[in-house]
């Protein structure tokens, strides 16, 4: 067994796609993980920025959590109308751009790739936060753990989106049983005890107050708190993934997801209001997630305790996944209308994108250790982009309903007008009570990634009006070109080179740089070169000795080269680049690149008429006789 088959499992033929799509029960696992893992940092968030109200604050948690509810059931009956409508996986992308226009669609697509990156920055990092509020002694192994994880989780998901799903089903569903079990027992003790339970393990006392209550803080907790809705576009997004029939099972995983969502952020709000929970300080020493606290509160520091924590910690970290399903999937959508390279469209090995699932990697990383891997340093970045994509589709959604017509097309229309709107005034409230705090980095990042789209789009367009073939093809005349071969010594690769270019044209000229080895080469040449040729009455081929008074190689030949594209316009002229290939990696250390360096100097500089071979030489493959 390879070792790529070891990491990520055995390559997957394009038949064997329909094996590949997943069901209910694992759809909530690998698109609800985002939305579901948000309960433990959204409420949190929203009690941190309340902090400065000292024991005040947590009164407002309850209101402040109704609030987020019930705009989150708006978004899931706009979301439920989008899967109905666009059953082949429209996403806030397509639904813009189809019924708004391109623009309005690279606007929802450049804010959905920033809210999944986002996403796995602030999953990971809320995990780690969950673990070192549970063991204080990894708290300076913060960034470490976080960048690990995101490794761990980049090769799960390129193992394939339904073997991710088999590994997430049973922490996700420990972690959700886990919590509404003690949901369950925290109101049961709560209306035991007339309201207010006594904790297990006292939560830490509340901070001095230093504030005074005012909307402007108000709402700056609420922008925060509605990080718990991130993620709740995931199912629309990726409704191809299901089985059959698609658009029924995407609509029953959203209904669930939802569902469990509103559970777990009443219960969380109305009982850490109960046991009277406060946000600590983030990074800080002594730091305990809302979530430990409540725990602690209502069973105490048990087996229970850690399993429930340990579940937290699991699901938030996987809470990644989402993004890992869904990123790759919306950079295929805008690669193939152009906007984006189209190496996103490939499938790798496992039949998933595999290189939109490394660039997630890659820039969630730096993301990390730019953030320190701290949870509160990115929530202000990440709404926006979340709030702005619901905000095109629902709207994208109107002027579907608007065109298409039909028996329910006016309630359709009520149902996504009101979640347009409700979504736009969350996009300006969060950018407003965010903005000083890191929401202006989101604010320059959707304008740079929407014209860095439309370049790669003027791109592509100009490359294909610049090779657009005529109606005609005319092969004219045969004009054998004019053949430059680089000889450094005379040996068995220089010898299959020289012997390939001759089958290519009868005019070759070998090029070599000066040295203590031209004597030898020259007189080499002649013997088993110039003198055979002319015995056999062919052309012979002219061996050029270039002088480098400073020793350089590289520039000399590809001087030579150009002034030969010049001096005969009429003619192409073919480089010969003689090059070893080695069988182990390691190896290429041991032997200077200017085979490569040639090639992609003759790149940028030469023009249609300078044609580049290479002519490979197996090392160990000849001395074992093989090729």
């Amino acid at each position: 067994m390879s070792i790529l088959d070891f990491l990520l499992g055995r390559p997957l033929s394009s038949r064997e796609e329909q094996g590949q799509r997943i069901a209910v029960l694992a759809g909530i696992a690998i698109f609800g993980l985002d939305a579901l893992s948000s309960a433990a940092y959204g409420p949190e968030a929203a009690l941190t920025v309340m902090r400065p109200l000292g024991a005040l604050g947590n009164q407002y948690l309850v209101p402040i959590s109704l609030s987020i509810i019930a705009l989150l059931t708006i978004v899931f009956f706009s979301y439920r109308q989008t899967i109905a409508a666009y059953p082949g996986g429209g996403g806030s992308y397509t639904v813009a751009r189809e019924n708004l226009g391109s623009s309005a669609g690279l606007l929802a697509g450049s804010a959905l790739m920033i809210d999944y990156i986002l996403n796995v920055a602030v999953g990971i990092s809320a995990g780690v936060g969950a673990l070192v509020s549970a063991a204080p002694s990894l708290q300076p192994h913060t960034l470490a753990l976080c960048l690990g994880i995101l490794a761990a989780i980049t090769l799960i998901n390129l193992r394939g989106l339904r073997e991710a799903g088999l590994i997430f089903m049973a922490p996700t569903y420990l972690f959700v049983g886990s919590l509404l079990l003690a949901i369950g027992i925290g109101i049961f003790k709560t209306l035991a005890a007339g309201g207010e339970p006594t904790p297990v393990v006292a939560p830490p006392a509340f901070p001095p107050q230093i504030a005074a209550v005012g909307w402007w803080l108000l709402l700056k907790a609420f922008a925060s708190g509605c990080a718990a809705m991130t993620g709740v576009e995931a199912v629309s997004n990726g409704v191809t993934a299901f089985r059959e029939p698609v658009a029924k099972s995407a609509q029953r995983t959203l209904g669930i997801i939802i569902a469990i969502l509103i559970a777990l952020l009443g219960g969380i709000a109305w009982l850490g209001q109960a046991y009277h929970i406060g946000a600590t300080d983030p990074g800080g020493p002594g730091y305990q997630s809302m979530l430990s606290q409540l725990l602690g509160a209502i069973a105490g520091r048990g087996a229970f305790y850690y399993v429930a924590i340990s579940s937290v910690v699991v699901v938030l970290v996987l809470s990644s996944n989402t993004s890992f399903a869904d990123f790759p999937r919306l950079c295929r959508v805008i690669a193939e209308t152009g906007y984006l390279p189209t190496s996103f469209g490939a499938r790798g090995r496992r039949l998933v994108y595999s290189e939109g699932i490394v660039v997630l990697a890659a820039i969630s990383g730096v993301l990390l250790i730019v953030f320190g891997g701290v949870t509160d340093r990115l929530i202000p970045l990440f709404a926006i982009g979340a709030f702005l994509a619901f905000t095109l589709s629902q709207a994208g959604m109107v002027m579907h309903w608007k065109r298409t017509g039909g028996r329910h097309a006016r309630h359709s229309i009520v149902v996504n007008a009101v979640g347009a709107t409700a979504t736009g005034i969350t996009v300006v409230v969060v950018l407003s009570a965010k903005f000083m705090e890191g929401a202006w980095i989101t604010v320059i990042m959707v304008p740079l990634l929407l014209a860095a789209m439309v370049a790669v789009r003027r791109h592509y367009e100009s490359v294909a009006q610049e090779i657009a073939a005529p109606l005609e093809f005319s092969p004219g005349k045969p004009n054998p070109p004019l053949v430059v071969l680089p000889v450094q010594r005379w040996s068995l690769i220089a010898a299959q080179a020289l012997r390939f270019a001759l089958n290519i044209s009868p005019d070759v000229r070998a090029v070599h740089i000066e040295c203590e080895e031209s004597d030898r080469l020259v007189k080499e040449w002649q013997d088993h070169v110039a003198r055979p040729a002319r015995e056999s009455g062919l052309q012979e081929p002219v061996l050029v000795v270039i002088e480098s008074p400073y020793r350089f190689v590289v520039t000399p030949i590809l001087t030579f080269i150009l002034n030969l594209e010049r001096q005969n316009p009429g003619r192409i002229v073919a480089v010969v680049i003689p090059e070893l290939v080695e069988s182990r990696w390691y190896h290429y250390l041991l032997h200077n690149q200017r085979a490569a360096l040639l090639k992609a100097l003759l790149m940028m500089k030469g023009t249609g008429r300078i044609a580049i071979v290479d002519v490979p030489w197996y090392l160990e493959r000849k001395q074992r006789g093989g090729d």
